[in-house]
């Protein structure tokens, strides 16, 4: 973890100050957090090519976002921050972490599974420029997926979210995706999250973007398909394809 900021940095005093940019899941998810827990907090957007100072001291190590800086003490990684703003404000929101030391273990398990085993397969259906890489990472993101709809009937118990009548951190961590995975489905022409083959999170998908914290901040789908191909078009010529 990096250093304090300064006592007269920005963020500095009690003030919640959020590094980001705009279109970034992991971003979402810190934004998402604050939001469901009631906080006010100030956001400053970041050109990841041309990266602020204050972004470089406060992450040194990896040098992304989010990053969360709060009485001028950097806080990185998406899950710590929204691990973090849940003990911080135990009292504000709905908690996004249960009460229940297993069923919080099993909460932060199923939250690094989405990062460690649902995002790399997704990245690739992301990354994909042809139909034969489209098939084949469609293919091998779908055990993920199906999995991820098994774990949502087991810990919902037949509730709205993975995290019961409220939105947890699952629901966030996996719902920071939903506008991607949209976008990358309609220039592709695949259904990663098809009603046919796992009806209850595309089911949930609904739910999760109708709450306000989300509708607040999530991007406009528009603007990130116009990103989207934007990124497809440099890795079209950097890879020759046609």
């Amino acid at each position: 973890m990096a250093a304090p900021v300064g006592a007269n940095a920005i963020g500095a005093g009690d003030e919640l100050l959020l590094l980001g940019t705009w279109s970034s899941p992991w971003v979402i998810r810190a934004r998402v957090a604050m939001g469901l827990k009631g906080l006010s907090y100030e956001y400053l957007e970041e050109d990841l090519g041309n990266k602020s100072g204050l972004l470089l001291r406060s992450n040194p190590v990896h040098k992304k976002v989010p990053v969360l800086i709060h009485g001028g003490r950097p806080l990185c990684e998406s899950l710590v921050i929204l691990q973090y703003l849940d003990e911080a404000w135990p009292t504000a929101g709905p908690p996004l972490l249960p009460a229940d030391p297993y069923d919080r273990a099993t909460a932060r398990f199923w939250a690094a599974y989405i990062n460690d085993t649902f995002f790399p397969a997704f990245r690739a259906l992301f990354r994909s420029l042809t139909d034969e890489q489209r098939a084949e990472a469609l293919r091998n993101a779908l055990p993920a997926v199906e999995t991820l709809e098994r774990t949502l009937a087991e810990c919902s118990a037949g509730k709205a979210f993975f995290g019961g009548d409220a939105v947890g951190i699952v629901d966030v961590a996996l719902g920071s995706h939903l506008v991607w995975i949209r976008v990358v489905d309609e220039v592709g022409g695949t259904s990663l999250l098809d009603a046919a083959k796992v009806p209850g999170l595309a089911a949930w998908a609904e739910r999760f973007l109708a709450v306000d914290a989300v509708k607040k901040v999530m991007p406009d789908a528009t603007k990130v398909l116009e990103q989207y191909k934007g990124f497809r078009a440099k890795w079209i010529a950097g890879a020759g394809c046609t």
